[in-house]
């Protein structure tokens, strides 16, 4: 019997060294050690350059005032959204928004240079928890990391803004974070908290929901996503008992147009063409429809495609050959998605997204701005091809107000990154975890 085992276990072996694709594109000199020494160096070096700015560029109103009146309605006593208003129009977020500027206005008074540094802390715990992700992956060199800290845009929606759009932005990551822990469970919770505070975290439903059912059994998938649906229960409650259509038809409006003027992406579409529903209803279905194709060819290309990817691990449909339903079975049981993929699935997803948004504004370049190193790095461009399209995308973002020309070229960016996200290798999912096995 043990001889009989052991031979199993080498076949399974050699069938996993067959199955996994080639390693990340990080050499051997840019290990672990030497991105998490960058990491550090460039935190610090963060930091400061986030206090000088505080300290030296005047701070730009645009929804802070608007913030502030919504908070105070609330906290007069208002229950019903549509009630509830600030300088620039109505409440348009879920409750969470409304308990963390509460919060907010408590520790700051509601004065802007306290919540500048309130946000400069923020701005730095996002920052850690996006280095973590990217040290947990090894996918980009060392020096790659420096890129996360040169956004101007990035900066002045953290600290000249005070936009909800950071507060969404940092509990997104922390939930990714997790995710690459595999703690889906806390992970989804911390999801739905951010989704409570602004409904564009939900551009990386799909890809989480692709996780969750490659990684969990149905059991685990249900009580994931009740721990998020339990959430956003308890963080509405106060809205659900009184005026729940209200809370509803303003908090989590899908059907929302934004102004024209005010979009940094397809400027160059008439304004017309754009607030009309036939060119909604098109970039939904690209959306859509990439998302399809990338989950069944790239994202489950190793496991044979979604259905059997995301088929309850006790009922998938196995190979017919009996040696590999062994094999298959094994596998199952000694792995676990690797942080590699978890944050290529959900920052891809989430890109998707972003180039088939309708409306961009400003504040939206903190959805995707993280990522953007990462996925340039999966691509097989050159290195200077990457630097032109990461910097060309930051040019285009800070172009004010936005021109069709900027329009166009921001479209070309995404696209070209796009394509070559989508001719990229498709790397091994999985963890090895046979050596852990060994050992018990």
């Amino acid at each position: 019997m043990a001889m009989a085992d052991s031979k199993s276990r080498e076949a399974v072996t050699k069938a996993m060294a067959k199955a996994k694709a080639p390693s990340p594109m990080v050499s051997p000199r840019d290990g672990r050690s030497r991105l998490i020494s960058s990491a550090c160096g460039l935190l610090l070096f963060d930091a400061v350059l986030t206090a000088i700015i505080i300290a030296r560029v005047p701070y730009t109103k645009i929804d802070w005032d608007a913030y502030m009146s919504q908070v105070t309605g609330f906290l007069a006593g208002e229950r019903n959204y549509a009630e509830i208003h600030g300088d620039t129009g109505p409440l348009v977020y879920p409750a969470g928004f409304l308990y963390i500027y509460s919060g907010i206005q408590y520790i700051t008074g509601g004065a802007v240079f306290p919540a500048q540094i309130l946000f400069g802390v923020l701005y730095v715990i996002n920052l850690g928890l996006v280095l973590l992700i990217y040290i947990r992956a090894q996918a980009v060199p060392w020096w790659a990391l420096s890129l996360l800290c040169l956004s101007k845009r990035i900066h002045s929606i953290f600290v000249l803004r005070l936009f909800n759009d950071c507060v969404a932005t940092t509990l997104m990551h922390a939930s990714v974070a997790l995710m690459q822990q595999q703690h889906w469970h806390l992970a989804l919770t911390v999801f739905s908290a951010a989704v409570s505070v602004k409904m564009n975290v939900l551009l990386l439903a799909p890809p989480v929901l692709l996780l969750l059912l490659k990684s969990l059994t149905v059991w685990g998938v249900l009580t994931s996503l009740g721990c998020a649906a339990i959430l956003q229960v308890l963080v509405g409650m106060p809205f659900l008992l009184t005026y729940p259509m209200e809370y509803f038809s303003r908090a989590f409006n899908l059907g929302r147009v934004f102004i024209h003027f005010w979009s940094v992406n397809f400027k160059f579409v008439p304004e017309d063409f754009f607030i009309s529903k036939p060119f909604a209803l098109s970039l939904l279905i690209l959306h859509l429809g990439f998302l399809f194709v990338f989950a069944q060819y790239k994202w489950c290309r190793h496991e044979g495609g979604i259905l059997r990817a995301c088929g309850p691990q006790n009922v998938r449909e196995e190979p017919k050959k009996s040696d590999l339903n062994v094999v298959d079975k094994f596998l199952r049981s000694v792995q676990s998605l690797s942080a590699n993929h978890i944050l290529t699935v959900v920052f891809t997803g989430n890109f998707i997204g972003i180039v088939f948004a309708r409306s961009l504004h400003y504040q939206f370049y903190s959805w995707y701005f993280y990522s953007l190193p990462f996925l340039l790095w999966k691509t097989t461009f050159p290195t200077p091809v990457r630097l032109a399209i990461f910097f060309g995308t930051e040019l285009c973002w800070n172009v004010y107000p936005s021109t069709p020309v900027s329009s166009v070229a921001l479209l070309l960016c995404h696209v070209s990154l796009l394509a070559g996200l989508w001719f990229a290798p498709s790397e091994y999912p999985y963890v090895d975890r046979t050596k852990e096995i060994k050992k018990s």
